[in-house]
């Protein structure tokens, strides 16, 4: 049988860029190379797209970037290493053959996170270069990365959430006695501050008081224009795998333990002491509204593929939402891998069909415009 030619795009221009090596790493690992025939194209923090054909253990430590440059002075014989424009965005993810003529390509994998990756940016290239590719579309992946644009559509959905404050980049110099006043009167302390387009828990801080929140506006404006401040909720911090199209199913659910204050980056991917609760400790009724609440999420923000979501259980039981990740960290030990391998979907098998959810959604938005 013939291989299905698949792209798998890694690293991009987000403070995430670690994160998303790591995760291609864990991909190219797994992948069935039975099936798929794979190419491999890193996009350097600076935004430049490299192929890379060199050894796969190199892409999470950054050392592919280094070998994909000197392939590429090698290939053009000049000591340039500079290549001219492509002519169209299918040709950044097209397979070439000897002759370095493009042959095209069957779906792409883009193993990104965060801005310029996650939020629709990619996406779009990808929807101009009629290409098929894993996870959710422009719109989906825009809303899910603006964590305010996604609370107002789960507030339409009905889903319980935290209460927070928008702050803009601009608001924080001259503000602070009001926002200091807003803050205590309509969150209480302590609270996070966050930017509204990230991830991965960067640019992230737990506020205990009054005389933190300056200095958690600024580090947060580092990151984004937008900056959000929720209410702190005492609790479980519980995640839930969503997988499908039209049709999503919810995993089994998980507890994260973080081994620091709160789960930041830190905790999530240096210190490694986290613990992680699978199948999480909650009773059964919560578990199940756990997974409606993470569907719901899902098809109202019109996810498809995949998508992690995140929520609290308060010390009274309430279900509180914390935010959607429509390209999560997807490495063997990532919690969405870890809560499918935990309902029966082994992580090769994971990303089988993951690609085959790309070309079922592909056809059917062929489908509607062929109606149209």
């Amino acid at each position: 049988m013939k291989k299905i030619k698949v792209t798998v795009l890694f690293g991009g221009q987000s403070s995430e860029h670690e994160v998303s090596r790591i995760s291609a790493q864990c991909v190219l690992e797994n992948i069935d190379k039975e099936r798929f025939d794979i190419r491999m194209v890193g996009i350097t923090k600076t935004g430049e797209w490299l192929e890379y054909k060199g050894d796969i253990s190199l892409i999470g430590s950054g050392e592919w970037e280094k070998v994909a440059r000197q392939q590429l002075i090698d290939k053009a014989g000049l000591g340039s290493g500079l290549l001219n424009a492509p002519p169209s965005c299918v040709d950044l993810v097209s397979f070439k053959d000897a002759e370095d003529r493009n042959i095209g390509v069957d779906v792409v994998f883009p193993v990104l996170h965060g801005p310029n990756g996650e939020d629709g940016s990619v996406q779009g290239l990808l929807q101009l270069a009629d290409v098929p590719y894993v996870g959710c579309n422009i719109l989906a992946s825009a809303a899910g990365m603006d964590k305010e644009f996604s609370k107002l559509v789960f507030q339409n959905a009905g889903i319980p959430q935290a209460s927070y404050i928008k702050v803009m980049r601009n608001e924080i110099k001259g503000s602070m006695p009001f926002l200091i006043n807003r803050v205590s009167e309509k969150l209480g302390w302590p609270c996070f501050v966050k930017p509204a387009n990230a991830g991965s828990s960067v640019g992230v801080s737990k506020v205990k008081g009054p005389q933190e929140l300056e200095a958690a506006l600024l580090l947060a404006a580092k990151y984004d224009g937008k900056i959000l401040i929720e209410e702190f909720v005492r609790g479980k911090e519980i995640e839930c795998a969503v997988l499908g199209n039209e049709n999503p199913i919810a995993s089994t659910v998980g507890e994260i333990v973080p081994c620091n204050d709160f789960y930041d980056y830190n905790a999530k991917y240096i210190d490694g002491k986290s613990e992680t609760i699978i199948p999480a400790d909650l009773p059964s009724h919560t578990v199940e509204q756990v997974q409606d609440y993470s569907v719901r999420a899902f098809k109202a923000l019109g996810c498809s593929g995949l998508s992690r979501v995140d929520f609290f259980v308060s010390e009274e039981g309430k279900i509180i939402l914390n935010e959607i990740n429509t390209m999560p960290g997807f490495t063997s030990i990532s919690m969405y891998s870890k809560l499918w391998e935990a309902s029966g979907i082994p992580y090769p098998e994971l990303i089988t069909r993951l690609i085959d959810l790309a070309f079922e959604k592909y056809e059917q938005n062929t489908r509607s415009y062929e109606r149209d």
